[in-house]
């Protein structure tokens, strides 16, 4: 039994490389095809036309390396194992490749493995590895951008509730609802009573779905231990970006990257370990 399913964990961190590659295309390429979208909406609300630009999608046009422009061979982008082989250089101009690239593949393929060793259930444990990737998508993307795109954060949600359903998440379909509802409100009030008290916006819409998204998939017994986790990992982060000089002008740092760590760790140890860590 336990060699059994050591191998189907071993297949699922295969698989989890091959996923964590295709992820690194959607946190690169996603907030720009959504930048090109609002440009073209932009244009047509002023009665014009967006200017051309070539066809860029999660498919095409194939990966490049951007300080050269060399086309990626198909041997030059196997997980891990090119980057290593490549010395984490491009194989023309040599500029050096982010170790973030290898560190994604290996991060999934690691979430994939416990999801497969610990979910009970193939399709149980399927659905986390997809919660997993999604998360880790979120959290790089809002880092690097400060979006977290609806292309991502509602189907998480919808795909909670409906894990719900199939029994895959142990949470009951009326908890997963008011868990997603408790979630988006609880956060937007926040909002509110912050925009409100000092007339800035403390974070963003996404942060209120992606709150929502772990109600359905948690229940809403989990979203005080979650945000409390999430406020404690912004505020280590926090600090230390601000010792390090490391925040970025006018001291912002996104609030998803906090969320998701908070979502990770509830994934991983239950959300009644989080109030145990925290001392609660």
């Amino acid at each position: 039994m336990l060699v059994s399913q050591g191998v189907d964990a071993a297949l699922a961190g295969v698989l989890g490389l091959l996923i964590g590659s295709f992820l690194n295309v959607v946190i690169y390429r996603l907030p720009k095809m959504l930048e090109q979208q609002w440009a073209a909406e932009c244009a047509s609300l002023n009665g014009g036309e967006a200017p051309a630009a070539e066809r860029f999608n999660l498919m095409v046009p194939h990966s490049r390396c951007q300080q050269c422009g060399h086309a990626i061979r198909w041997y030059e982008n196997i997980p891990v194992l090119s980057y290593l082989v490549l010395r984490g250089k491009c194989s023309s101009c040599r500029t050096p490749i982010s170790l973030r690239y290898p560190l994604v593949e290996l991060v999934t393929a690691a979430l994939f493995a416990w999801s497969v060793w610990h979910m009970p259930g193939q399709s149980g444990s399927l659905a986390w590895c997809g919660f997993a990737a999604a998360l880790l998508a979120l959290a790089l993307i809002d880092w690097d951008t400060t979006l977290l795109p609806d292309d991502i954060t509602l189907p998480l949600l919808w795909a909670g509730l409906l894990a719900s359903i199939a029994g895959f998440t142990g949470v009951s379909l009326t908890n997963a609802v008011w868990g997603a509802v408790a979630g988006y409100t609880s956060l937007w009030a926040v909002y509110w009573l912050f925009k409100l008290t000092t007339g800035k916006e403390g974070m963003g819409y996404g942060d209120f779905k992606l709150f929502a998204a772990f109600g359905a998939w948690f229940g809403w017994q989990a979203l005080v231990p979650i945000i409390l986790m999430a406020s404690v990992i912004g505020v280590i982060i926090g600090l230390a970006l601000k010792f390090n000089s490391g925040l970025r002008e006018g001291g912002y740092v996104p609030f998803g990257p906090f969320l998701a760590g908070a979502g990770f760790t509830a994934m991983l140890f239950g959300p009644d370990a989080i109030l145990r860590v925290i001392g609660l």
